[in-house]
């Protein structure tokens, strides 16, 4: 399994396990405030991401409970739903969220589900759809099957954190299909988050997915349908339907002998009747009840699985966005401050990877262009040669008390 970009400590340990390599306790307690100061400033700067996130989302946001001053027109509310989906695309990406490819949804529609449900997705409904998913892990649960007397273990990938970022088409193609969309509203976008989906069990996270009977159900019901009715038919009805067919057959000239039917046969009839129609109720009763039954275990496993919705989506992201950012520059900073010499991007990668293994028996796919973009931007590092060197503490420390003065000084 390929190592994940995801960072699976809080950042609060991250300082912590940085400060315990450095020498002394003068520089630790230097070190946590130079913390204090770069997480700020981070902090600062995804402000004005997450207020693009939320102007860009406004216009078809479906739980917005505030007015607009002005009608956004079609133009307006299509460039913001472009603009939205790409800083959507670079919070995801700063978060280390990795896309699902269509090959990995394609496997997961042809997989079973692990709880035994059948779905099927109109994908024709939807102008854009987009899965990523961040931590993938190999897990093992017990299936039982044959009424619970067979157990076998199956093996699956599961995947932590899931969002998904979907548009509809608009409403010219909902009337053309005479079809009436059902909690969503044409042209829009919606944004979900969820945890511990497993791969094979992706579609259920669709809007429009829906509950259909795997074979094995139809055959139940349909073997059960089928032995049932014969039974109630042979003994309930046998007598009077053998009757019926006489006197059929004595008024469409293929039988000579008169046949009699008194009041008697009339009502063992229409009580046969009666019986064999109550049979039929309860076997499409029993169907739709074990339908009921497959959307209950569906929507039960969505209110367990579900984390947050369209706006809350991307505030949960911005933090964990951030919470990336603060990591990933915290320990390339910390290693760059314990080499002499300085380190190389490659080198310096393949340290906090092997001191992640080696220590926290962590595996992990460090983003050190990433890290090493933002620490020479914000000049706590230099570069030469390819060489990467860190600023010392203190001089680190001024350098983003200037930039967080600057910040809030007006002209």
């Amino acid at each position: 399994m390929q190592s994940a970009r995801f960072i699976p400590f809080r950042k609060q340990d991250i300082v912590d396990m940085c400060s315990q390599e450095l020498n002394n306790n003068t520089q630790q307690t230097s070190f946590k405030q130079f913390c204090d100061l770069l997480a700020s400033l981070i902090h600062y700067d995804y402000h004005s991401v997450l207020e693009s996130l939320k102007n860009n989302y406004a216009p078809f946001d479906p739980n917005s409970d505030t007015r607009s001053l002005a009608p956004v027109s079609a133009d307006q509310k299509a460039q913001c739903q472009r603009e939205f989906a790409k800083d959507f695309a670079k919070v995801l990406n700063a978060a280390n969220f990795e896309v699902i490819t269509n090959e990995d949804l394609q496997e997961a529609l042809n997989e079973e589900s692990l709880f035994k449900v059948r779905l099927e997705v109109e994908f024709d409904d939807f102008e854009e759809v987009v899965f990523y998913r961040r931590g993938e892990s190999q897990l093992t649960e017990t299936i039982s099957s044959f009424w619970g007397m067979r157990k076998k273990p199956l093996h699956f990938t599961n995947y932590d954190r899931v969002a998904v970022f979907i548009r509809f088409k608009d409403s010219a193609y909902f009337a053309a299909k005479n079809k009436m969309p059902m909690g969503f509203e044409p042209s829009s976008t919606i944004v979900k988050l969820f945890q511990n989906v497993p791969k094979a069990d992706l579609e259920m996270l669709f809007p429009n997915s829906e509950v259909r009977m795997r074979p094995i159900d139809k055959i139940i019901i349909g073997s059960s349908a089928l032995v049932g009715g014969a039974v109630v038919l042979i003994t309930k009805l046998g007598a009077s339907i053998v009757l019926l067919f006489a006197l059929l057959a004595f008024w469409g000239g293929f039988r000579n002998e008169a046949v009699a039917m008194t009041q008697q046969h009339f009502i063992t009839f229409a009580i046969g009747m009666g019986v064999f129609g109550s049979f039929i109720f309860k076997e499409w009763s029993k169907f739709k009840n074990r339908k009921i039954k497959f959307m209950k275990a569906l929507s039960d496993n969505l209110y367990f699985k579900n984390l947050d919705n369209n706006a809350g989506v991307f505030h949960t992201l911005i933090d964990a966005a951030e919470e990336e950012d603060i990591k990933e520059a915290l320990l390339a900073y910390t290693f760059l401050l314990k080499s002499e010499s300085g380190l190389t991007a490659q080198t310096l990668d393949e340290q906090i990877e092997h001191w992640f293994k080696a220590k926290y028996q962590c595996d992990l796919d460090f983003e050190i262009s990433d890290a090493l973009e933002k620490l020479v931007r914000m000049r706590l590092v230099t570069c030469t040669s390819d060489v990467y060197s860190a600023i010392n503490l203190e001089h680190a420390k001024t350098i983003l008390d200037e930039r967080w003065d600057n910040l809030f000084q007006y002209n």
